[in-house]
């Protein structure tokens, strides 16, 4: 079997299996996946998916994006500063999940409107819902308000009256 380009993913995931001082075995137990299909990455045989990735990286306390942009699933300038917003925005105890994915949506729209956006082949985010898979109406069943506005106000500012 020909061993796959993977950017050095094998050799980075040996090197850091051997800092952690895990074992193959160990590894691939805490990460879930098989002795010989992590044996085969790290000799370059096998390309991993996003999740066994994430597995792995877990097991080892390192980053997932790492792990990524050495497996050519990230590119590492160009998706470095999109995946730390994400983060941020996820990571944010001040918000709502709801709150999170509209921001996500809006962000995602700015992307595309700028030329940066999307998927490729147009493969949907899983980070981001669809549009219209979450109810745009309040408890009431009103439409909801939208954020920065009163109910029956709007943001125009003061108006002028002629006089």
């Amino acid at each position: 079997m020909a061993s796959l380009n993977v950017g050095g993913l094998g050799e980075y995931l040996r090197e850091q299996r051997r800092n952690a001082q895990l074992s193959l075995r160990q590894l691939a137990d805490a990460a879930g996946v098989s002795n010989p299909y992590l044996s085969q990455i790290e000799r370059g045989l096998r390309k991993p998916s996003a999740e066994v990735l994430q597995q792995v990286a877990k097991a080892l306390r390192i980053s997932a994006e790492t792990l990524y942009v050495r497996a050519g699933i990230l590119d590492a300038e160009r998706d470095r500063d999109e995946v730390e917003t994400r983060a941020v925005i996820l990571a944010d105890p001040t918000l709502t999940e709801r709150q999170k994915q509209v921001l996500l949506q809006i962000y995602e729209s700015f992307r595309k409107e700028n030329g940066f956006g999307g998927t490729e082949d147009g493969e949907v985010d899983p980070a981001v819902p669809e549009p219209g898979t979450e109810p745009s109406t309040s408890k009431g069943g009103r439409p909801a308000e939208r954020p920065g506005r009163e109910a029956g106000g709007d943001d125009s500012g003061p108006r002028r009256t002629a006089g």
